[in-house]
């Protein structure tokens, strides 16, 4: 059976116009305990989910991110609606990075702004980075099409007639799948950097400290 073309662009752009993102607003207020986050993120991220089985969290995984120090502990066995929005930052990262770029990433920001007390909080941050969800979406719907029209318009021109569909097909994953590979490239390189960074300060002041400290020794 040949598949229709422009029904299949337009489904793959229908199900990417489908992915949303967890209003903070509907983010409850109130402490909840483990069993209602679970319940709570697989009933919000449901249209994420490949498989209608599939978990989008777990009892073990949160477990496993506090032991990971990726999420701050629980207060009294509740967890906080700061906790929800670093869980949320861990999903969609934790398909892309390893556990370590992923401590990098959000260890500075759960240190700095987890439970803050100034206008710059985790609420704020999620709600600066995803107000940008919805022309990235149509960003990506332009991408999407210019690669399928490439894949199925430009490439194997020449192969059986019979083959031809296979190869369009595959030549769009192969599309896809670079810019996955290169992005992700793209990614550790800076958060490579930022950890750079990060020792190369610390080794200062601590070469500062020190001299401060020899200092004092020698006015003594």
């Amino acid at each position: 059976m040949t598949i229709d073309t422009h029904d299949f662009l337009n489904s793959i752009l229908a199900s990417l116009s489908r992915i949303d993102y967890i209003k903070p607003d509907s983010i409850p207020n109130i402490d909840l305990y483990m069993d209602q986050i679970t319940t709570f993120m697989d009933t919000q991220l449901s249209k994420s989910k490949r498989y209608e089985d599939d978990k989008v969290l777990t009892k073990t995984m949160i477990n496993n991110y506090a032991k990971n120090n990726l999420l701050p502990p629980p207060v009294k066995k509740k967890y906080s609606k700061e906790h929800v929005l670093t869980l949320i930052f861990i999903y969609y990262f934790k398909n892309i990075l390893s556990i370590s770029d992923i401590q990098s990433i959000l260890h500075p920001l759960t240190e700095k702004y987890f439970a803050s007390d100034s206008d710059i909080d985790l609420t704020a941050i999620y709600e600066e980075v995803f107000s940008l969800e919805s022309d990235e979406v149509k960003n990506l719907m332009k991408d999407i099409t210019k690669k399928f029209n490439t894949s199925f318009e430009q490439t194997f021109l020449d192969a059986p007639e019979e083959e031809q569909e296979f190869l369009h097909t595959f030549s769009f994953i192969c599309m896809l799948s670079f810019d996955v590979f290169v992005k992700k490239m793209l990614i550790e390189k800076i958060i490579d950097e930022v950890n750079a960074r990060e020792a190369e300060k610390k080794a200062t002041e601590k070469a500062e400290k020190k001299s401060a400290e020899h200092e004092k020794k020698t006015e003594k």
